[in-house]
C-alpha cells in the first residue's frame, strides 16, 4: 500500500494522553477539637460566683443555719462545708434565673430541671461524682428546712441521683512507689528531708492529703510507730507505719523541723509538716510536692491520692483482708473499700482451681 507523502506511518502514531481529572476538595466545615472546646466554653453558663446564696435575701438565713448544722451536728469537715457552699451558690443562681427567690417557692420540678442542667455535657461537663455530691447537698438542704418547719414540704424528696460510675483506681507498682518515695535527695533543696518523710508516711499509712496537712506533732507515737489520724467527720483512727517512714519522720522532727520552729509552736499550730516559713503545710503545697517528685521519678498522672490507692492495693495484693484495709483507710462503709478488690489475684486463683471450664 502506497504511503501518501507527509502522512505519518501507523507505527509513528502515538495515543493522545488525557489530562488527569482534578478533584476539588470540599472545605472541611467540621470544627477541630480545640474549636469545639472553645465553643462549649463560650456557650456554657458560668459557675455561680462565690457568695451568690449569701447575697440572696430569700436564702441567706437558711444558708447560714444549714452550714452551721453541717459544721457542728454533722461534723462536716472544712472541705465538705466549702464544697456545699459552692453547690448552694450554683443552685441559687439557677433558681433565680428561673424567677425563684426563696426556698418556699421551690418545687420538685424546679430541682429536677436543675439536675438536668447539671448533667448536660454541653453546658457544664461535670464529673458524675460531682453531680452526685451536688444532689446530696440539695437533698440535705431541703430536708433540713422541712424538718425545722421552714418550708411546707420537702421538694427534694424522691430526687434521683445519677448512678456512680465505677472507676478502677490508679495505683503504682511497688517498683514505681519505691522510685517516688526515694526521689527526694539533698540536691533537691533543704526541704528534701521533709518531702521524703511526707511521701514515706503517705504510702505507709494511706492518709488523705487533708489528713497529712492537719496531723499534729502529738499525733505521732514514736515508740509504737503509729499516727493518730482524724479523718472525715472528725473520726479518729490509729494507723501504723513501717521502719522507713518512722526513720524519715524522726529525721525531719529532730532536724530541720526543730530548726524552722525554734521552740515556738504557735505559728506552726503544732502541725507535723510545715512550710519553710514555719506555717502549717497546705493541700496545694502538698500536691505540688507529690507532682514534683513524680516528675523526677519519671512518673505521670500521680497525685496524693495515688499513694493512698497504692497503699490499699499493696495490702490486698499481699493477703490483707478487706475489713482491715477499710479501717486503715477510714472508710465509713465497706462498699467504698471494695473498689480495690480488682487487684486481689486470689479470686482468680480460686476460680482457676474450682471452675471446671476455666482452664483447658
Amino acid at each position: 500500500m502506497s504511503k501518501t507523502p507527509g502522512e505519518p506511518r501507523a507505527a509513528d502514531t502515538k495515543p493522545v494522553k488525557k489530562a488527569p481529572k482534578r478533584f476539588r476538595l470540599k472545605q472541611d466545615t467540621k470544627p477541630t477539637v480545640r474549636e469545639a472546646r472553645e465553643q462549649v466554653r463560650a456557650e456554657r453558663v458560668p459557675i455561680a460566683p462565690q457568695g451568690t446564696m449569701a447575697a440572696a435575701a430569700g436564702f441567706a438565713v437558711e444558708r447560714r443555719d444549714f452550714l452551721y448544722y453541717i459544721r457542728t451536728e454533722s461534723n462536716g469537715s472544712k472541705l465538705t462545708v466549702a464544697a456545699y457552699e459552692r453547690d448552694l451558690d450554683d443552685l441559687v443562681a439557677f433558681l433565680e434565673r428561673e424567677g425563684l427567690h426563696a426556698p418556699a417557692e421551690v418545687e420538685h420540678h424546679h430541682l429536677e430541671a436543675h439536675v438536668r442542667y447539671l448533667l448536660r455535657k454541653d453546658s457544664r461537663a461535670l464529673d458524675p461524682s460531682s453531680v452526685y455530691r451536688k444532689i446530696a447537698c440539695i437533698q440535705s438542704f431541703f430536708k433540713f428546712l422541712s424538718a425545722r418547719g421552714r418550708i411546707p414540704g420537702n421538694p427534694a424528696k424522691g430526687l434521683d441521683r445519677p448512678k456512680r460510675e465505677f472507676k478502677i483506681p490508679h495505683f503504682l507498682s511497688p517498683d514505681q512507689t519505691k522510685r517516688l518515695v526515694e526521689a527526694p535527695a539533698p540536691e533537691h533543696g533543704a526541704l528534701w528531708v521533709r518531702d521524703r518523710a511526707i511521701l514515706e508516711v503517705m504510702y505507709a499509712s494511706g492518709m488523705r492529703a487533708s489528713e497529712v496537712c492537719s496531723v499534729r506533732l502529738r499525733d505521732w507515737q514514736p515508740q509504737a510507730m503509729t499516727l493518730n489520724v482524724f479523718g472525715k467527720g472528725q473520726k479518729e483512727r490509729i494507723v501504723p507505719v513501717g521502719v522507713p517512714a518512722a526513720s524519715a519522720l524522726e529525721q525531719w522532727i529532730g532536724g530541720l523541723r526543730a530548726e524552722i520552729v525554734q521552740g515556738d509552736e504557735r505559728k506552726a499550730d503544732h502541725r507535723l509538716f510545715l512550710s519553710v516559713r514555719g506555717k502549717p503545710l497546705e493541700r496545694v503545697a502538698l500536691w505540688g510536692i507529690v507532682k514534683r517528685y513524680a516528675a523526677i521519678a519519671g512518673l505521670h498522672d500521680v497525685h496524693p491520692h495515688t499513694l493512698r490507692h497504692s497503699f490499699a492495693t499493696d495490702l490486698l495484693r499481699n493477703g490483707c483482708n478487706l475489713v482491715t484495709v477499710q479501717q486503715y483507710l477510714g472508710h465509713a462503709i465497706l462498699t467504698t473499700t471494695e473498689i480495690y478488690t480488682h487487684v486481689d489475684d486470689r479470686k482468680r486463683r480460686v476460680v482457676a482451681a474450682c471452675h471446671p471450664r476455666f482452664r483447658r
